[in-house]
């Protein structure tokens, strides 16, 4: 990420059960995204979802968080097995890193507000700390469902 200050983002991540290539096929179904999301505010994909994301790919999801809302994120980078992210129109970036370790996987959970059309207010409600509580969350959920 050429250009990005890492200061703004957060980063975190477990060893899970699993080959890359596993861990991938999940991320890559938007369907299954409220499986794992440790913040309680992703409720579903959208019926217009793909089955599997690719690089450019637009996806939306039924969304609560005191009120439910509805979200549409595109496909900004992805590797086959190693790296997904997606990103919404406030320019903020959900990626996950996948690399092969003894035991199964160390899955990196990245919030990246590099991009963010709205740094003071995201940092002014704490974003960047409640998020990082969520992705540690979400990061059990996935190694849970592989265990």
């Amino acid at each position: 990420m050429a250009g990005s200050d890492p200061k703004k983002i957060v980063s975190v991540n477990k060893v899970v059960a699993a080959t890359p290539q596993q861990i991938f096929d999940l991320l890559a179904d938007p369907k299954r995204h409220a499986d794992i999301d440790g913040s309680g505010s992703v409720k579903a994909a959208q019926s217009d979802a793909p089955t599997r994301l690719s690089l450019g790919s637009k996806f939306g999801m039924d969304m609560k968080i005191g009120a439910p809302y509805k979200i549409t994120n595109e496909v900004v980078e992805f590797d086959e097995g190693k790296r997904i992210a997606w990103r919404h129109f406030g320019g903020h970036v959900w990626r996950y890193i996948l690399e092969p370790t003894d035991g199964g996987t160390l899955v990196t959970e990245q919030f990246d507000y590099n991009g963010s059309k709205s740094q003071l207010m995201l940092r002014a409600i704490n974003a960047p700390g409640r998020n990082k509580k969520s992705m540690i969350a979400t990061l059990d959920r996935l190694a849970k469902l592989f265990a």
